[in-house]
């Protein structure tokens, strides 16, 4: 039987990486969709795979997470592909405009708290949230409700009696407790909006356990440690380059005292590979997966406790469904002016 595996964000960075490494381990064995947002991305992306795996079998898909309508389009198409789905990775994201504190970064080199600050970001980093044309939050849409909806459109083949299907939601160590609030859960009123948003996965993930484990699916959660990927980089869009290739000597140096900097994409993906091998049924639904690289380069994955619980986790899931329900509403409201007017 053919595994089949859906990865969201996949044709660049750590969603890339997870695709070679799932392919050099089974290339033939393997079933793989790329959902994208660009399509000439992800044209590429699926090319630079066949070039090293010219037996497998990589299929692309147009969908734009911050889309309700692009979702939903996406999700008949992937019913119509596939009867049944073994692994979703949510990995799509955003961090938009993210403003640097520069004072706050130099401040920080020169304290205890270097490792953390390029780690998480937490204090050099507030991002300017947009509004999506269905009238979200862009980073909320993106990187949480998106996959929400896709999850709940993609039931029917996650949910097969008999089998098991696991959702892995690519989170971060910057899902910080004190960014989400459960009363703004768009976070409309904040400046963490990224922050926000992963920590609301950690929760939902919980939730999505709860309520999902005896149909068979299963939701984790991993966080790739500090890599240089795009979303890195346009973290400091006003960064000379000539500045990153002086940072890196100084990364692989900090890796040495700390096993977080992953660094390279392909490190970073390390939790989202391992837990393709993992039996879901064995896995802490109250643990974010660490994709970890020591300081001689070897990568290994540990568990480590999230804080969330679970009464916060059911009431970001209850609001949620309450979102979903609104949503779909004015989706038909919309439709049925477009009717009429045609």
């Amino acid at each position: 039987m053919n595994k089949v595996v859906l990865v969201t964000g996949a044709n660049s960075g750590i969603g890339l990486a997870l695709c070679e490494r799932l392919l050099t381990q089974d290339t033939e064995g393997l079933q793989l969709c790329l959902a994208c947002r660009n399509i000439q991305r992800a044209q590429a992306a699926r090319s630079a795979l066949l070039a090293s795996h010219p037996k497998a079998q990589v299929a692309l898909l147009q969908m734009d997470t911050s889309s309700v309508t692009s979702v939903f389009n996406a999700a008949k198409e992937i019913k119509l592909r596939y009867n049944r789905l073994d692994y979703l990775y949510l990995n799509a994201g955003i961090m938009p405009n993210p403003q640097f504190d520069m004072v706050a970064f130099f401040k920080g080199l020169f304290s205890s708290k270097i490792i953390t600050m390029f780690a998480t970001g937490e204090g050099i980093l507030t991002q300017k949230d947009g509004v999506t044309p269905d009238g979200l939050q862009e980073v909320f849409a993106t990187n949480l409700f998106g996959h929400f909806l896709l999850i709940k459109e993609l039931e029917p083949i996650l949910c097969h009696a008999g089998q098991t299907s696991q959702l892995i939601w690519t989170s971060s160590s910057n899902a910080h407790r004190s960014a989400f609030n459960l009363e703004d859960m768009q976070h409309q009123r904040g400046a963490q909006p990224y922050s926000s948003s992963k920590y609301a996965s950690d929760l939902l993930s919980l939730a999505l356990n709860t309520h999902y484990n005896k149909q068979g699916l299963y939701s984790s959660v991993i966080c790739p440690g500090f890599v240089m990927t795009n979303l890195t980089y346009g973290i400091l869009p006003s960064f000379p380059a000539f500045l990153w290739t002086v940072l890196m000597p100084v990364f692989w140096l900090i890796r040495m005292f700390t096993n977080t900097f992953t660094l390279t994409p392909f490190n970073g993906a390390e939790a989202l590979f391992w837990l393709s091998q993992q039996k879901p049924e064995s896995l802490d639904p109250q643990a974010k997966y660490h994709s970890l690289t020591s300081g001689l380069g070897n990568n290994y994955t540990q568990p480590r406790k999230m804080d969330i619980d679970l009464e916060t986790s059911e009431a970001l899931h209850g609001k949620l469904l309450q979102l979903e329900s609104e949503v779909r509403r004015k989706l038909k409201e919309k439709q049925k002016q477009s009717q009429h007017s045609q």
